[in-house]
């Protein structure tokens, strides 16, 4: 009897990570593929990116649509209720031997509830890892507790989650799944990517990632403020912001960058880039500047600077290419500056990622596929 496997998937960013590791699942004869599909992936504001899953040849099983039209605090944590009502009759019917999530999203401690309390072990990539400047920390470390399979990306990791008690014969390092894509990727052309953006580079280009900071004193309007008038000093600066994710906050910092670019012919939005797209821009840019967890976990792969502003990653392992600043328009400008000097490009070809050199897909999918799952859920607390 082949082994039946519930990938949970919210976002665009959790499935360009996942993408590989499901391609090897279903790919095996003795395993059976389910996707459930929520979050982002479904609102027309983030683009419906659910068409990205079936494009690249997957078939979804099931859609649990939880996003509201305007997404604060309260509209939050009733999507949150939403998705465990949902995912809870999914998994009852459906019955999978193993679920799969990734990461910290709020969708994803809703589905590892309902499995919970189901009786399905869940496998959870990325976890043990900070960032304490929102409330995605909590949720992080909450999914660990609620999860039987650990897959890490860093010895430290690795430490943090055996250190809440989990087992460490149940925790596995094998480096970032962003690290394992970009390992695999067969890149878009120059010309290619500029077609998709719509605008040629120029001689200095960033690209610009901004989500809401979920645990801060200064409301999302007022930290997009400080980082696009930092930016308004650099009009040499071609600026290709992306999509921002469906966090609290999030409306209001769209509204901002829209209003920024409207007047300015170096500045443009790309509301859904795409795994590929967005890694292969990467090639022709610069740097990223904002507070995405792609710029610790990713880009140093590609010995390209990365401007992390605040605390939203406060706490993650960082790479030599990346540079912490304040959010303060002058320690970004400041940050800025820094990275289009010559020593820093000296510090740039010397990165080495913390996250890993790639193959954690290839090595996540053979622990599951030969991995004893039948007492999983039954776990003991492992004390130091």
């Amino acid at each position: 009897m082949s082994k039946k496997i519930c990938v949970v998937t919210g976002s665009r960013a959790d499935y360009g990570l996942l993408k590989n590791l499901m391609y090897l699942i279903q790919s095996d004869l003795e395993m059976n593929l389910q996707i459930i599909v929520t979050g982002s992936h479904l609102s027309p504001k983030h683009g419906e990116t659910y068409r990205e899953i079936e494009d690249d040849g997957f078939q979804i099983d099931f859609k649990v649509e939880i996003i509201e039209e305007k997404i604060d605090f309260l509209s939050a944590a009733r999507s949150m209720g939403k998705a465990q009502i949902e995912i809870s009759k999914i998994l009852f019917e459906n019955k999978p031997d193993l679920m799969i999530v990734l990461g910290d999203r709020y969708e994803i401690l809703s589905a590892a509830t309902s499995a919970l309390l189901l009786k399905i072990p869940v496998a959870h990539i990325h976890g043990g890892e900070e960032s304490q400047g929102a409330f995605d920390n909590s949720i992080r470390h909450a999914i660990t507790k609620m999860s039987h399979l650990h897959f890490v990306a860093t010895k430290k990791s690795r430490k943090r989650v055996i250190q809440m008690g989990e087992l460490p014969e149940s925790v596995f390092n094998f480096g970032g799944l962003g690290v394992d894509a970009i390992s695999r990727m067969e890149f878009s052309s120059r010309e290619e990517i500029e077609n998709f953006i719509g605008q040629k580079f120029g001689k200095r280009n960033l690209l610009v990632t901004f989500h809401p900071e979920t645990i801060s004193n200064k409301l999302p309007l007022e930290q997009i403020q400080i980082l696009l008038e930092a930016l308004e000093q650099n009009k040499d600066i071609n600026l290709i912001f992306t999509g921002v994710n469906a966090d609290p906050g999030s409306d209001e910092i769209e509204n901002a960058i829209q209003r920024f670019i409207k007047s300015r012919d170096n500045a443009i939005y790309i509301n859904s880039f795409g795994q590929k797209n967005y890694f292969s821009a990467v090639q022709y840019c610069d740097g990223v500047i904002g507070n995405s967890s792609s710029g610790i976990l990713e880009i140093p792969t590609f010995k390209k600077a990365t401007i992390n502003i605040g605390d939203r990653q406060l706490g993650r392992e960082f790479a030599r290419s990346v540079v912490n600043c304040e959010m303060q328009k002058d320690s970004i400008a400041n940050s800025i500056e820094k990275i289009y000097g010559k020593k820093f490009n000296k510090v740039l070809q010397k990165t080495i990622n913390p996250y890993g050199d790639g193959g954690a897909s290839k090595k996540i999918y053979t622990i599951i596929k030969n991995y004893n799952i039948t007492n999983l859920v039954k776990k003991s607390f492992y004390d130091l």
